[in-house]
C-alpha cells in the first residue's frame, strides 16, 4: 500500500504492530468492505488526509456517497501516536453535493495535468468546473476551458524553467484513479478556512462558495496567478460568493448572523484571515438555536406570577424526580394555564423551591415553528431533533418543555403525505424518554391527546398525564389580583377590585367558547388598552383646545390670575397667619383635585370591562342607562304600533325581554322559549321581526328557519352539522353556527308543526339547558337568544270558538275570560300534535286572535307608509282618498287568511296604478300622487301639482 502525505511519501509495509490500539480499531459499518485490507483512520489535526492505495474501493465508495471523499491510513509515527485518533465518520458530512463534486473535479484536473497532488490552482479549476452557470464562475464569465488553458500555460512555463519537474512527477507515480490524488498542505488549509468561515457565518453546511472564500484568503499564490491572468479580482468573486450564500438562507426564511459587509471587509486576498478569537460569532448549538430558556426569563422578570397552581406544580416536580419515565404531560383545554405552569416551575427552580435534584436544572421551551421551518430536505428535521436530543443528554441539566406537542408528533418524513419511509419524530423521542436520558414536559389538549397519543400506546406510556382543569371563578379572581400590577404598569391605569370581579363573571357568562383565566385576562388587558387610548384622546383634545384659544381668552385668564393675586396679598396683610393656612389648604385641595382628575382618567372599573365584553359578544351587558331604560319601558308600546290587535302576545314577549335585561331570568336557559299559535296572517312572524328591530338592533338580528325544510329525518344534521363520515362534516350546522357568531338574537322556528319529530328532541336540550352540542362536540350557548316558534295548530279551535255556544267573543263577556277559554281550546289541540315534554319546557304559549275588520285600517296605514317610503326615494309624495281606503279594506278582508289578502289588495289598487302613472306622466321631485276612485269605482292616479283639485277626503301617510 502506498501513502501520499506530508509526513510519509514512501510506501509503507503493514505489519501486525502497525495496527492501532484496540480502542482505535473501530471501523465504520459503511467501510466493512475494507476491513480485510486496512484499518481506516484519520488524524484530527489533518481532517483531509490523503487517500489510501486501495484505489478502486476508496474511489468507488467516494463516488457513491456524499459523506466521505478521501481516506487516510493509520501510520505508526511516534509523534502521531501521541495524538488522539478518531474514527472516520463524517469528515465531509457537512459538505454539500456540489462541494463534493468540486473536490472530485479538482482531483480529476490534477490527474489530467500529471500532478500527484491537488494544489490550489487545481481546486480553483474544480470550483469553476462545478459552477455551470451561463454567466461563468461566480458571474465572472470565466469558463472551465479558458481557466484550464491558463493553468496549462502556467504549468508549461514552469516546465520550461525547471526541466526536472515533470520527471519528478513521473517518478512519484500516479494512482490509477483520478479521485486518489491527495491534497497539498495549502489545499488542506483552504478546506480548514472553508470550515471556519462556515461556522463564523452561521451555516450548517459547507458549499462551494465557502471553499471559494477560503481559496481567496489562504491562497499560496498559485490560484492567485491564475486569477490575475484571467483578469479577475478575488474580492469581487468573494462578494458574489457571500451574496449567493445569503440568497440560500433567504429562500429558507432565515437571516445570516454575519452581514455580508463584515465578511467582505475580511476577505483580503493573499492573507489568512481566519479569526479564532472568542469574539467571533460561533456556531450556535441546537438548544440555543431552537429553545428559549424559561429559567433565564424568570431571572429577568419576564414571566408573570403563577397563582393557584401549587398542586399541579408539585405533581410535575414529583414526576420529574422519578428515575424513569420522568416526563409529565399537561392535559387541558386552551387557555387554562398549561404554559403558565411550566413557567411557574422555572420560577420555583430560580427561587430554590424544588428538591436538590432539580436545583441545577434549566427549563428550555422548544420553539416548534423554528425547529420545523427551513427543514426542506428529506431527513433534515429528524437530524435537528437527533442533535437536540444529543445535546440534552450531554448537558444533563436540561428539562425540555414542548408546548403544543401534538404539532411535533407525527412530523418528519412520514408525516409529509404519509408516503415516505423516514422516521416519525415521536419514534426518535421514545428511547430516550423511556430510559430517562432526557426529561421532557409536554402540553396538549385532551382532543389532541386522544388523536396522537392514545393511538400510540408506546409513546403514551412514556408520559405521565397531569390534568389541568379550568380554575373556579374565585381562583380566577386571585389570578387576576396577582397579575394586576403588571398590567397597571403596562397600561398606565388602575384596576379596581370590582373590575376584576366583573371580568371573571362576565367572561364566564357571555364568552362560553373560551376558558378561564385566559378570557378574563384578555378582558382586563383590552379594557386597559381602551382606557389608555381614551386618555390619549382627551389629552389631544385639551391640547387642541389650548392651541385654538384666542388672545382675548389668554388676557382674560391673566386678569383673573392678577385679581386672585391681589386678593391673596390683601388677605395676607389683614391676617398673615390665617392667609397662610388658607393658602396651604387651597394648595392641598388643588393637589387632591388634580390627583382625583388623574385617577378618573386612568381608572378601569366594571363599566369599562362590561363595554369590552359587550363589544366581543354583541350582548348588551353594561348597566342600564337612561336611554335603555326608556326603551324597555316603552317597548310594549313600540311593538303595538307594528303588530295590531295582539296585545296579549306583545305583553308576553315584552315581559320576557325585561326579565332578561334586569338579570332576573334563569342564567342557564334562553331568554324565553315561546310558542305563537293562531291562524295565518295575524302577525306571528311580524311580531318576531318587530322585536328584532326595536330591541335587538335590526331585523338582521333574527335567525329565521322555515321548518318545512326539516320534514325529513336526515335534515336534523342541517341544524347541528353532519356527523363524521357524512358529506358536510366539519362545516357546522345552520342553527349552531349562526348562534356561535351572533349569540344575542331572535331565533324564529316558523311553522314548527311541519318539522320532523326528531327535531323536537334537539329542542328539549335547548329549552332546558340553554345549549346545543354540534356534530364536532362543541357546546353552543343559547342563553342570550330568544326562541320563538310559530304554529298554525289551533286555528280550527279558534274558528270554532267564535261560533260555539260558549260565546267567547260576545260583547257582554269579559275579555280576559274570553281569551282564557280560547287558549284552553288551543292547548287541547296542541297536546295532540306535540309531546308533553316539549310543551312542558315552553315558557309561554301565546294565542293570536283573528283580525277584526276595524283593525285592518291600522294595518293598512302601516302598509301604505311602506309604499310612501319607496315613493319618497323618487321624490314623490303620496295621498290616498278615504274611498280608496274603504275599497282596499273591503277587498282585502278575509277572516280566515288574516292580513295577507290586504297586502295583495294594496298591490292591486295602489301600487299598480302608481307604476302606470309614473311611467305615463312626467312626475318631478316634489310632486304629489293622489290615488282616488273614478266614477266607475276604479282607482285612478293624478298629479296634484298639475291641477287645482281639492280632495277633502284624501289622507297623507307618514
Amino acid at each position: 500500500m502506498e501513502v501520499s502525505s506530508s509526513s510519509y511519501s514512501q510506501p509503507l509495509s503493514l505489519h501486525k504492530h502497525h495496527f492501532p490500539p484496540p480502542q482505535h480499531r473501530r471501523v465504520s459499518a459503511r467501510f466493512n468492505h475494507l476491513k480485510s485490507q486496512t484499518p481506516l483512520f484519520i488524524s484530527p489535526n489533518y481532517p483531509f488526509t490523503t487517500s489510501c492505495s486501495t484505489s478502486s474501493s476508496c474511489s468507488s465508495y467516494f463516488g457513491n456517497t456524499l459523506n466521505y471523499v478521501s481516506i487516510g491510513v493509520y501510520k505508526p509515527n511516534p509523534i502521531l501516536r501521541k495524538r488522539s485518533f478518531s474514527i472516520l465518520c463524517g469528515v465531509f458530512e457537512r459538505f454539500t453535493e456540489r462541494a463534493i463534486k468540486a473536490v472530485m473535479f479538482s482531483q480529476k484536473e490534477a490527474k489530467s495535468l500529471g500532478q500527484k497532488m491537488v494544489f490550489t490552482q487545481h481546486l480553483l479549476l474544480g470550483l469553476i468546473a462545478e459552477d455551470r452557470s451561463s454567466l461563468g464562475f461566480l458571474g465572472s464569465g470565466v469558463t472551465i476551458e479558458k481557466a484550464r488553458e491558463v493553468v496549462r500555460e502556467i504549468w508549461n512555463e514552469e516546465i520550461d524553467q525547471e526541466g526536472n519537474v515533470k520527471g519528478e512527477s513521473e517518478k512519484g507515480g500516479l494512482s490509477s484513479s483520478a479521485t486518489d490524488v491527495p491534497f497539498s498542505v495549502s489545499t488542506k488549509r483552504v478546506f480548514e478556512a472553508a470550515v471556519e468561515y462556515s461556522k463564523n457565518m452561521g451555516y450548517h453546511f459547507i458549499a462551494p462558495e465557502h471553499i471559494a472564500i477560503g481559496l481567496f484568503t489562504v491562497d499560496d499564490g498559485n490560484a492567485g496567478r491564475v486569477l490575475k491572468r484571467l483578469g479577475i479580482n478575488a474580492n469581487d468573486l468573494a462578494t458574489v460568493a457571500v451574496s449567493r450564500l445569503q440568497g440560500e438562507l433567504a429562500k429558507d426564511g432565515r437571516d445570516p448572523p454575519t452581514s455580508s459587509k463584515r465578511m467582505r471587509e475580511k476577505l483580503v486576498p493573499g492573507k489568512v484571515t481566519i479569526d479564532r478569537s472568542s469574539e467571533k460569532v460561533k456556531d450556535k448549538s441546537a438548544l440555543a438555536q431552537f429553545c428559549v430558556d424559561l429559567t433565564a426569563r424568570a431571572s429577568d422578570g419576564l414571566i408573570d406570577p403563577v397563582i393557584g397552581r401549587e398542586t399541579e406544580i408539585q405533581r410535575i416536580t414529583q414526576i420529574l424526580c422519578r428515575k424513569t419515565k420522568c416526563n409529565p404531560i399537561l392535559l387541558g383545554e386552551a387557555g387554562v394555564g398549561k404554559t403558565a405552569i411550566a413557567e411557574g416551575l422555572a420560577t420555583n427552580i430560580l427561587e430554590g423551591n424544588v428538591p436538590e435534584f432539580l436545583l441545577t436544572k434549566r427549563i428550555l421551551s422548544l420553539d416548534i415553528g423554528l425547529l420545523i421551518s427551513g427543514a426542506k430536505e428529506r431527513g433534515e428535521l429528524e437530524g435537528r431533533v437527533t442533535t437536540l436530543i444529543k445535546e440534552i443528554k450531554e448537558s444533563g441539566k436540561v428539562v425540555l418543555f414542548i408546548d403544543e406537542v401534538h404539532s411535533l408528533i407525527g412530523s418528519g418524513t412520514v408525516g409529509r403525505g404519509n408516503k415516505g419511509s423516514g422516521l416519525d419524530i415521536g419514534n426518535l423521542l421514545k428511547p430516550s424518554l423511556g430510559r430517562g436520558e432526557i426529561q421532557c414536559i409536554a402540553s396538549t389538549t385532551m382532543d389532541e391527546y386522544r388523536m396522537h397519543f392514545e393511538k400510540d400506546t408506546a409513546l403514551a406510556r412514556r408520559f405521565q398525564p397531569v390534568l389541568i382543569n379550568e380554575p373556579s371563578q374565585e381562583d380566577a379572581v386571585r389570578i387576576l389580583l396577582g397579575l394586576r400590577e403588571k398590567y397597571e404598569v403596562h397600561h398606565g391605569c388602575r384596576y379596581t377590585l370590582e373590575a376584576l370581579n366583573a371580568a371573571v363573571q362576565l367572561s364566564a357568562r357571555y364568552i362560553p367558547d373560551r376558558h378561564l383565566p385566559d378570557k378574563a385576562i384578555d378582558l382586563i388587558d383590552e379594557a386597559g388598552s381602551k382606557s389608555r387610548m381614551e386618555s390619549y384622546k382627551r389629552r389631544k383634545a385639551q391640547e387642541v383646545h389650548v392651541l385654538t384659544k384666542s388672545p382675548d381668552d389668554y388676557w382674560q385668564e391673566i386678569r383673573e390670575v392678577h385679581a386672585m393675586h391681589e386678593v391673596v396679598l390683601e388677605s395676607r396683610r389683614n391676617n398673615l397667619d390665617e392667609a397662610s393656612n388658607m393658602e396651604d389648604d387651597s394648595k392641598l385641595n388643588l393637589e387632591q383635585s388634580v390627583a382625583m382628575d388623574n385617577d378618573d382618567e386612568s381608572v378601569v372599573g366594571p363599566d369599562e370591562i362590561a363595554a369590552v365584553a359587550s363589544m366581543w359578544s354583541g350582548i348588551p351587558v353594561q348597566q342600564l342607562n337612561a336611554d335603555e331604560r326608556m326603551l324597555l319601558v316603552g317597548l310594549e308600546e313600540l311593538l303595538r304600533k307594528r303588530v295590531i290587535g295582539q296585545d296579549e302576545a306583545v305583553a308576553a314577549i315584552s315581559r320576557a325581554v325585561k326579565r332578561s335585561r334586569v338579570g332576573l331570568k334563569d342564567p342557564d336557559r334562553p331568554i324565553a322559549a315561546m310558542l305563537f299559535c293562531g291562524p295565518t296572517g295575524v302577525g306571528k312572524t311580524e311580531l318576531s321581526k318587530a322585536l328584532a328591530q326595536c330591541y335587538f338592533g335590526s331585523e338582521d338580528a333574527m335567525l329565521r328557519l322555515d321548518m318545512s325544510e326539516y320534514m325529513e329525518r336526515h335534515t336534523v344534521s342541517k341544524l347541528i352539522g353532519s356527523p363524521p363520515g357524512y358529506v358536510g362534516y366539519g362545516e357546522g350546522g345552520t342553527l349552531t353556527e349562526a348562534i356561535r357568531r351572533r349569540p344575542f338574537t331572535v331565533v324564529l322556528l316558523d311553522e314548527i308543526e311541519k318539522a320532523h319529530p326528531d327535531i323536537f328532541n334537539i329542542l328539549l336540550q335547548l329549552f332546558e339547558d340553554g345549549h346545543l352540542t354540534d356534530s364536532q362536540g362543541r357546546k353552543v350557548s343559547f342563553k342570550n337568544a330568544l326562541v320563538v316558534m310559530t304554529s298554525n295548530v289551533g286555528s280550527a279551535a279558534i274558528a270554532k270558538g267564535r261560533q260555539n255556544s260558549l260565546g267567547f267573543f260576545h260583547a257582554d263577556d269579559d275579555e280576559s275570560a274570553s281569551y282564557a277559554g280560547l287558549k284552553t281550546l288551543v292547548m287541547e289541540e296542541l297536546k295532540s300534535h306535540f309531546r308533553p315534554e316539549l310543551l312542558n319546557r315552553i315558557d309561554e304559549v301565546v294565542v293570536f286572535r283573528s283580525l277584526e275588520k276595524t283593525q285592518l285600517l291600522e294595518i293598512l296605514d302601516i302598509m301604505l307608509q311602506e309604499v310612501k317610503k319607496r315613493l319618497i326615494s323618487l321624490g314623490i309624495d303620496l295621498e290616498v282618498s278615504k274611498a280608496t281606503l274603504d275599497l282596499i279594506c273591503e277587498q282585502g278582508y278575509d277572516r280566515s287568511y288574516g292580513a295577507r289578502p290586504l297586502r295583495r289588495a294594496v298591490t292591486l289598487l295602489v301600487e299598480d296604478p302608481l307604476s302606470e302613472a309614473i311611467l305615463s306622466e312626467d312626475y318631478k321631485p316634489g310632486d304629489t300622487a293622489v290615488v282616488d276612485l273614478d266614477d266607475s269605482g276604479n282607482p285612478v292616479v293624478t298629479n296634484k301639482s298639475n291641477q287645482n283639485l281639492h280632495i277633502s277626503d284624501t289622507k297623507s301617510f307618514l
